[in-house]
């Protein structure tokens, strides 16, 4: 498989930059990679997919505000500063990128807010992720996580940032509902679709629900440099199985019922910690798991995915677990169809 094979042609008014009045009527495309077949459904109608005992597989990961923006010291110049990861949470040390790059150099201070509430000095700029920097704060981690809340923007992805910038509506959609572990900088989007009324409608006909954590990073939209994708490195994303959610999921494994994945970070998760019998297991710690065509899934048996932009690893994922020239058919049929692409965009369901 090369990078060239992924790539679409999206036009630009199919990329949704606003998501769907309500989160369950999101358009969903529904293919059956057994007969070929598509149907065109809202996505509250994926209850019709479910049987009793089947499980749903869901990424409970929280988005926080991770987009600053503040001045430069002496200069007072305009800095935009992305939040990636907390690497000492006692010594206020956060792994960031800067923008722009060029400007920053170690020992410059940064101050954020119109009253300088917040003020990070960078100790380090060489890191292959951007920069570290320590914020200057005083106060308990409660009262520095409230300020940083306060000053931080929902980090919607460049995309969107460019055409517009995050309002107060973006911190409740640019989440899903059942986000419960802070750590993620951009949206496990196939789950942004459910609603509470879905999800009891699920828990009405039996279908449980099995939850793990794996903390999306902006390296879901770094460009692949290299043709060849056995080249590729995937960044390292923090994940967590619970024992709880791996008897759920092997319970239904086990009994031949369907295993829904909810995103491609689910199943990029549950491949991370299979066994060699095919097995879920327990998990806590990092994974940088490239997923591309062919590949084989072990529990996975349907998939909810959201319609991922060209040339991206998402949709090389989704390829993989779908076949490649029948996800990359449809793809076509969806942009014919209107469609909408990108985080904020429609679902698509594949059946197994």
């Amino acid at each position: 498989m090369k990078l060239s094979s992924f790539k679409l042609k999206v036009p630009n008014e199919l990329i949704a930059l606003h998501p769907a009045p309500n989160r369950d009527e999101s358009r969903m495309l529904v293919l059956d990679t057994k007969t070929g077949a598509i149907e065109h459904k809202l996505f509250k109608n994926i209850v019709e997919y479910f049987n009793d005992k089947d499980v749903l597989v869901l990424n409970d990961t929280k988005v926080f505000p991770a987009r600053l923006y503040g001045n430069k010291e002496k200069t007072g110049a305009k800095i935009e500063v992305f939040l990636l990861r907390e690497l000492n949470r006692e010594q206020r040390l956060w792994d960031v990128l800067v923008d722009p790059a060029r400007k920053i150099r170690i020992g410059n201070k940064l101050f954020f807010g119109d009253n300088d509430e917040l003020v990070a000095e960078v100790i380090d700029n060489t890191t292959s992720r951007g920069r570290t920097v320590r914020f200057l704060c005083e106060e308990n981690h409660e009262e520095f996580k409230r300020i940083l809340y306060s000053l931080g923007e929902t980090p919607l992805p460049t995309y969107i940032n460019d055409v517009r910038k995050a309002t107060e509506d973006d911190r409740d959609r640019f989440q899903t509902i059942f986000a419960q572990n802070e750590g993620a900088v951009t949206l496990p989007s196939a789950g942004m679709h459910f609603s509470r009324e879905v999800l009891k409608r699920l828990e009405i006909i039996g279908v449980e629900q099995a939850f793990l954590t794996l903390h999306m990073g902006l390296g879901n939209f770094n460009t692949i440099e290299v043709e060849d994708l056995t080249k590729h490195k995937m960044d390292s994303e923090r994940m967590i199985i619970t024992e709880k959610a791996t008897d759920i999921v092997n319970k239904a494994h086990e009994n031949k019922s369907h295993v829904f994945a909810c995103g491609t970070t689910v199943l990029r998760a549950m491949e991370t910690s299979v066994s060699t019998t095919g097995f879920l297991k327990p998990y806590n710690g990092w994974t940088n798991k490239f997923i591309f065509p062919p590949y084989d899934f072990n529990i996975a048996t349907r998939l909810i995915s959201n319609f991922h932009l060209s040339q991206s690893t998402l949709l090389m994922m989704v390829a993989a677990f779908g076949g490649f020239d029948i996800v990359m058919d449809t793809y076509k049929t969806a942009i014919k169809e209107k469609y909408r692409f990108g985080s904020y965009g429609d679902a698509m369901l594949i059946l197994k």
